[in-house]
């Protein structure tokens, strides 16, 4: 009898359902989008329930598409998109509004209320995070202010708040286990990251009943059963849960101090391994917990940015400049080398290291030579920048050196992007051969928890792909420097 694990990696684009064998090999994957929700505001949201049966929908498949018993699928685990935020009736199951997606900004006001001011030092004090609408924290606040039911449910202690794996496994337990992670509770902005629990005044600067939050435990904690909607004929457990960039942390095997990775999205997530001790950035990069795994809690540096991959969509599907994510990469291969457009996709503000929500994109340096090739390679170079400004930041305030980033995410299919990439950041990057890091972290943690893998060995099957700076040391600096007066224009604070 062969044994499998089956990953759950809800993501902000879809879900894909990801089957592990003994060995931790990819042998299936089926996956399901859902809609972007976005109205005249520019306000991001997606349906919890759509989302609830997709995941229903990618378990079946993956597990039809292998051709393997159901039987021998013996443990699920969860890698999910992190900041985005729901409420929903603890009784019921039903969600009050659409969940707040993480890139979503509409609670940016809050976090400019005087009464914050004054607890932005102690905001990042307890939770290693900078206050921002990024954050579930702010997102929780507007949704108890403009839905009138979620204050009822509160006083009636009804209320759940959680992010999207507190809700599917409230749902795939049938209502019976409320529960997130270490990694994933360490980025809502109430939890306290040194001593471990759900901080009292934050959650009542944030209007959030403490007790409409779900219960922390190690990411390879036993989650609850779930016969997903009855379609199992026995309950397996969730045995390993994990937010997405954390998945990947661990999925690229970067369990040591001083280790980082860089998952390319729909936004991008840079962390790297910081092991036991916290660590308070002062320019602008947040301090999670890595995970909950074997009885040991660790930390990371991250910097989050909100618009890497989706650059390129953007260009595909709102301007009809390119055809396919693909046809970037070749424009900018064709683009003018000595050409100085600059893009900033501040959309919806800058995240790290600058914080500005009010930022607004730009494109600088055009001149009349600039044709569409142009604005592919500075649509494409503008993701390396932003990485780059973060790997920077991590090498100085850790005081790790950095010489190697290991990559995955769908735009490390462009080698002009990881070349480009490698020479902007002075490192390595190094691309595994397989991209879902995140479901296999999740995979991974919830094998090891089992006895099914052994923590040594497991990773053992992965090669890598690796590129190396070729780009000379004064080129590099002229570059990256008008990357920096690019972005300067852009602030609204300056």
């Amino acid at each position: 009898m062969s044994h499998y694990i089956l990953s759950i990696d809800q993501s902000t684009q879809g879900t894909k359902g990801l089957l592990f064998d003994e060995n931790g090999i990819l042998i299936a994957r089926a996956d399901k989008s859902h809609r972007q929700i976005i109205n005249e505001f520019g306000w991001v949201g997606h349906d919890p329930m759509e989302i609830l049966q997709n995941t229903l929908a990618v378990c079946r498949r993956v597990t039809e598409k292998a051709g393997i018993p159901k039987s021998d699928i013996k443990a699920a685990a969860i890698s999910n998109q992190r900041e985005t935020s729901m409420m929903w009736d603890r009784e019921t199951g039903k969600p009050l509004d659409h969940a707040i997606v993480w890139q979503c900004a509409r609670a940016k006001e809050i976090c400019e209320r005087p009464e914050f001011a004054a607890l932005s030092e102690s905001f990042q004090e307890k939770t290693g995070l900078n206050l921002s609408p990024y954050f579930p924290a702010p997102k929780f606040t507007w949704l108890m202010e403009q839905i009138p039911e979620a204050r009822i449910l509160a006083k009636k202690g009804r209320l759940c708040c959680g992010t999207i794996d507190s809700w599917l496994v409230y749902c795939l337990t049938n209502g019976r286990s409320f529960k997130t992670d270490y990694s994933n509770a360490s980025r809502t902005g109430l939890y306290h990251i040194r001593n471990l629990k759900w901080d009292e005044e934050l959650c009542s600067a944030f209007q959030v009943p403490p007790d409409a939050l779900p219960e922390v435990c190690m990411s390879d904690s036993n989650f609850g059963s779930t016969t997903l909607g009855g379609w199992l004929d026995a309950p397996i457990p969730i045995h390993g849960i994990l937010g997405d960039s954390h998945g990947a942390l661990f999925g690229q095997d970067c369990r040591l101090p001083g280790q980082a990775k860089v998952t390319y999205g729909t936004g991008s997530s840079v962390m790297m391994n910081l092991g036991t001790e916290p660590r308070i950035s002062k320019k602008g990069l947040v301090t999670s917990l890595a995970w909950g795994l074997n009885g040991r809690i660790e930390y990371v540096f991250e910097g989050n940015l909100n618009y890497t991959g989706a650059v390129i969509t953007w260009l595909r599907q709102d301007l009809g400049l390119i055809r396919t994510d693909q046809e970037a990469t070749k424009r900018a291969y064709e683009a003018n080398p000595n050409d100085r457009t600059y893009f900033v996709p501040a959309f919806t503000g800058l995240g790290a290291p600058y914080w500005d929500s009010h930022a607004t994109g730009m494109f600088t340096g055009i001149t009349r030579t600039t044709r569409r090739n142009e604005i592919a390679k500075a649509c494409l170079d503008c993701i390396a920048y932003q990485i780059s400004d973060l790997t920077d930041l991590m090498s100085e305030e850790s005081g790790f050196p950095l010489s190697t980033l290991r990559a995955d995410g769908g735009p490390t299919a462009s080698s002009y992007l990881m070349q480009f990439q490698s020479d902007i950041a002075r490192v390595k990057v190094q691309i595994p051969d397989i991209q879902e890091l995140s479901g296999m972290g999740a995979a991974y943690a919830a094998g090891i928890a089992i006895g099914l893998y052994n923590a040594d060995t497991i990773y053992r099957h992965i090669q890598r792909k690796e590129y190396a700076p070729e780009m000379s040391p004064m080129q590099q600096e002229q570059l990256y420097a008008g990357w920096k007066h690019a972005v300067r224009q852009t602030l609204h604070h300056l």
